[in-house]
């Protein structure tokens, strides 16, 4: 939800859409490799390169990744880092994408990462960001210039459900939940914030769910 919304706001801001999507061993990487396909079509996107990796995974010590680990029942209240923070993600992620922004010459990264990450996932905070920005700026050739977006980083899921909604993003095309591919099971915090998002703006959620939530009225 918010990576789709964030290329739809990238191409409000005048930019071309190449997706990267990677496949890292994550619960629903079937349905969200299908998600993104969908969506890449839909804007007519520049490129689509899909990256299998299972370093992640064989590392392990995340509830997304490990078959060992049941993923939590959703607890919107909570500030401690939840099971489902796979170490160091988006630090790997980032990377390869700066590689193929590189090679694509491409001027910029949309990240879609948001203030309601970054209360439990330390690698969404706005420093984070920042620094990776140095990190683009020193280790690429002299000539290449690449902005690191992350356009919601002090947004709620709400703000972003609005925005996305404002822009026409096919929300049917997206996939939050943490456990299923299909349907969704709506009780993990993903469902739940996402449930919740669009509660919150008398929105429909265009995509099923097992249940709702019960932090979720």
């Amino acid at each position: 939800m918010d990576s789709a919304t964030a290329v739809y706001e990238a191409i409000d801001r005048g930019y071309e859409p190449y997706f990267l999507h990677t496949s890292y061993g994550q619960n629903t990487e079937t349905k969200e490799l299908e998600c993104a396909r969908a969506l890449a079509k839909e804007v007519d996107a520049a490129d689509f390169l899909h990256v299998e990796t299972q370093h992640l995974a064989t590392i392990g010590d995340s509830s997304l990744t490990d078959d060992e680990m049941d993923v939590e029942e959703a607890d919107m209240d909570s500030e401690e880092i939840p099971r489902s923070y796979v170490p160091f993600r988006n630090s790997n992620l980032l990377s390869m994408a700066v590689s193929y922004a590189e090679a694509q010459d491409c001027s910029a990264i949309f990240i879609g990462a948001h203030s309601e990450d970054f209360s439990g996932y330390p690698d969404c905070r706005p420093e984070f960001f920042e620094a990776f920005q140095q990190v683009i700026d020193v280790g690429t050739k002299p000539d290449t210039e690449i902005e690191l977006i992350a356009p919601f980083v002090e947004w709620s899921k709400t703000d972003i459900a609005e925005r996305g909604l404002e822009l026409g993003v096919p929300y049917e095309h997206t996939w939050s939940c943490y456990r299923d591919e299909a349907p969704a099971c709506g009780t993990c915090d993903s469902c739940a914030f996402r449930l919740q998002a669009f509660q919150n703006l008398g929105e429909r959620d265009p995509i099923e769910y097992a249940e709702r939530s019960s932090n979720v009225e």
